[in-house]
This record gives structure tokens, C-alpha cells and sequence, in this order.
């Protein structure tokens, strides 16, 4: 599954697949248009996978897609109650807001990194810090968003269990969005798990 789009100043892209030998995946990605000039992110690995694993992710996605200006913490926890009949999910959630500003948190283990392009190459800015437990099924009592500027051309990039954990250098930011989740999935998904990426460029602040 491939899907891109435009948000405001932000152009992103998403790649996923399941499980090989399955038809269901797992593994959810979700982008909204916060209706103030900012985008939403949220990648969501349901435990296991199959159907069940799906069932997990996509009641998180309904709750996200209906109170997607709430602030994180409290996506976090409104996931969790959506959740809690289900084997849960890994959440990681992230919103570029109309200025220039990414705000992000994660429980469970979807890999998020913000890079950009430095003299000598692709850079790692910062690296999100998740949380242990599982949305759903264990949530930690204290949900800190973490808050940090972002630049035009920088590169949100998130990613499940499902893909085998990169290095900076081995990405080329010069390449568009849609051609760096696919060339991420293609090159890098294990045999193992479902996986995605989901790639998103901050373009700048809006005029």
C-alpha cells in the first residue's frame, strides 16, 4: 500500500506491507490535516499481526481521525480506551504545527527520526524517546510530548518494528518523499514482521 499527499507546507508519503504469505497487515498509518495549517501523524503497529493486529490499529485510527486536535498526550490515552479490548498497539504520534515546530510522542517501539541536510550529508536531529507498554494494554502514567523546532527540508521519518532500523547516511534527502518510503520498504523490510514508513518534508512555514 502507497499513499502521498500535500498538507499545508508538508509533503508526505507512505509505504507498507504485510506479513509475506498474508493478506493483512498490521501495520497503520494515518495523516490528517489539523484544519489550522498543521498535519498529524500517527503510525501504529498492532502486536502480532493478521486480523486481530488490524483490529487494534484501526479502532486507534477511527479515535484519531474524529479528535485529531486534541493534544498528544490526551490522542494517547483516548487510543488506549479504544483499545483496550484488543491485543493493543504500538502508537507513535507526531504534529507539525503551522509554525515551525514538531511536537511528538511514542509508547511502544515505531522508530521516529527527524533528519536534514547537513554539509556533509543526511544529518540525525533528533531521535523521538519512547516510552515502554503497550497502547491498549499497559500505558505509562506520564505522557510528555516532546517539543523541537523544524526547519524547511527536514524529514520526519517513521517506521514499525517491520523495517530494519537505518542510519542517516544511508538515505538521500534530495529524493522525493514517495521515493524515499518506497526505496525504505523495498530495501529494508524484513521477512518477518508487517512493515511501514511513512515519510513527511517540512517545506517551510505557510505564507
Amino acid at each position: 500500500m502507497h499513499e502521498d499527499g500535500i498538507i499545508g507546507r508538508t509533503e508526505w508519503s507512505t509505504a507498507g506491507r504485510a506479513l509475506p504469505g498474508q493478506d493483512i497487515s498490521g501495520d497503520r498509518a494515518l495523516v490528517l490535516d489539523t484544519g489550522d495549517g498543521g498535519a498529524l501523524f500517527a503510525v501504529l503497529d498492532g502486536l502480532g499481526h493478521g486480523a486481530a493486529a488490524a483490529d487494534a490499529a484501526d479502532r486507534a485510527t477511527v479515535i484519531l481521525t474524529e479528535n485529531c486536535g486534541e493534544p498528544l498526550d490526551v490522542l494517547m490515552v483516548l487510543c488506549h480506551r479504544a483499545m483496550v479490548e484488543t491485543r493493543g498497539a504500538a502508537v507513535s504520534l507526531a504534529l507539525i504545527g503551522p509554525g515551525e515546530t514538531l511536537q511528538w510522542l511514542g509508547v511502544g517501539n515505531v522508530d521516529s527520526r527527524l533528519l536534514t541536510l547537513g554539509p556533509a550529508g543526511t544529518e540525525l536531529r533528533a531521535t523521538m524517546l519512547l516510552t515502554g507498554g503497550i497502547v491498549g494494554y499497559r500505558l505509562p502514567s506520564h505522557l510528555q510530548p516532546q517539543s523541537l523546532p523544524i526547519r524547511a527540508g527536514d524529514l520526519l521519518l517513521m517506521a514499525t518494528d517491520g523495517i530494519v532500523a537505518v542510519g542517516p547516511q544511508s538515505l538521500d534527502l534530495a529524493k522525493p518523499a514517495t521515493a524515499i518510503a518506497g526505496d525504505l520498504l523495498a530495501r529494508d523490510a524484513k521477512d518477518t514482521d508487517d512493515a511501514l514508513v511513512l515519510a513527511a518534508r517540512f517545506r517551510g512555514p505557510s505564507a
